[in-house]
């Protein structure tokens, strides 16, 4: 058996080198590394994928939260709310804009922002939502979208887990994630569903004027050199990562759908079992059906009860079995982020998740030799503890 690996970029990229090593030599050939036409070439065929008018690379995916948020022209005392349960990047940059952030608890189902903490939290100095397609399965975009609208927010999408997942409006049409919101963000980090070889990121909007005032921040305020018009930053997708995202982005749909296959069988293994909750589509799916595209699998993560949540982590590792916590500490106990505003009592699911998830490896190379040997041990374990 194949060394078990939380995320297998190695097996990746040798099975796409014929078409990577190429499309870097263009890159190396032409010494276009900064703004070269390999990056125009992606953001086109990214804004085709997505079906967005506007596409902004960038260098990374918090660059891009942060630039998204300077280009709706937020103010330093402006509230933004988002989830309790994801990365800190997503709260990091509405701290370093000097906006206030306010942290609201996620649904127990799909770990995603809880539209009604959201609608509990709003105030006359709420500007925008940011809610974050948690582990590749999107966000109540129809119900946020509309509870922006009736209170005049902006919507800015944390598509850094979620690129290439449809969402399913009421109205039975569907739209990518992050072509939904008014702005919306991804990362291109290497261990993304889309991820290059270094680091990249992009905003995505289809506002025009939206767009022009974002393209002028990510290269120091500039539209013409030497006039800076605006208050910038330097945040530019190098002409390399853009190649390397540019030959992978045919294969993204596949590498989901990949992801969505091991998915199944984690789901299968574990069915019905007492102890351990397993992922699914959006609520009105039965499990993960053959044309479920809502989901993309960032993370598989389990919610385990009645387990020794900590134990088991130990177990696989001395299995040599990696698997991940996302995530162990909620934002707002967080050091950086702590404040006074809020209570405990506002977090209680958060405050449960961070005792009971575990992400157990997901990539698009997991083999069933591997897939069993991971689900027997899980098994074994909570079976042998009870």
């Amino acid at each position: 058996m194949k060394k078990i690996q939380m995320v297998d970029l190695q097996s990746q990229y040798a099975k796409i080198k014929d078409i990577v090593d190429p499309s870097i030599q263009e890159v190396m050939d032409s010494a276009s590394f900064i703004n070269g036409p390999k990056v125009h070439e992606f953001q086109k065929n990214l804004e085709n994928y997505l079906g967005v008018k506007h596409v902004i690379p960038c260098a990374n995916g918090t660059d891009a939260l942060q630039i998204a948020m300077m280009g709706l022209g937020l103010q330093p005392g402006d509230e933004v709310i988002t989830a309790d349960f994801t990365f800190a990047a997503t709260v990091e940059v509405i701290a370093l804009l000097q906006l206030t952030p306010v942290l609201v608890d996620v649904d127990p189902v799909t770990f995603n922002i809880d539209v009604n903490a959201i609608k509990k939290a709003i105030t006359p100095k709420t500007k925008a939502i940011v809610p974050v397609h948690l582990f590749g399965l999107p966000a109540e975009m129809d119900a946020i979208m509309a509870l922006a609208k009736a209170h005049n927010l902006y919507v800015i999408e944390d598509n850094a887990q979620g690129i290439g997942a449809d969402y399913t409006h009421s109205d039975g049409s569907k739209t990518k994630t992050g072509a939904i919101g008014h702005v919306a963000s991804t990362s291109f980090f290497p261990s993304k569903n889309l991820g290059c070889y270094g680091d990249g990121g992009a905003i995505f909007t289809n506002d025009d004027d939206l767009a022009h005032a974002i393209r002028g921040i990510v290269n120091h305020g500039m539209y013409e050199r030497y006039h800076h018009d605006v208050v910038g930053v330097n945040s530019r997708l190098d002409s390399i990562q853009a190649a390397v995202l540019d030959a992978k982005l045919p294969h993204l749909d596949a590498y989901n759908s990949a992801r969505r296959d091991t998915a199944r069988k984690y789901n299968k293994a574990f069915e019905n079992h007492p102890n351990i909750t397993v992922p699914s589509g959006l609520t009105e799916c039965e499990g993960i059906c053959d044309t479920c595209d809502c989901h993309v699998f960032h993370q598989y993560t389990l919610n385990l009860k009645g387990v020794d949540r900590d134990a088991l982590v130990a177990h696989l590792q001395s299995n040599n079995i990696p698997c991940g916590v996302y995530y162990p500490i909620p934002l707002h106990r967080q050091k950086a982020y702590m404040d006074d505003r809020y209570n405990e009592s506002d977090f209680l699911i958060t405050n449960a998740l961070i005792k009971s998830v575990i992400s157990l490896p997901m990539h698009t190379e997991l083999d069933d030799e591997q897939i069993e040997c991971i689900t027997s041990t899980v098994l074994n374990f909570i079976d042998s503890n009870k």
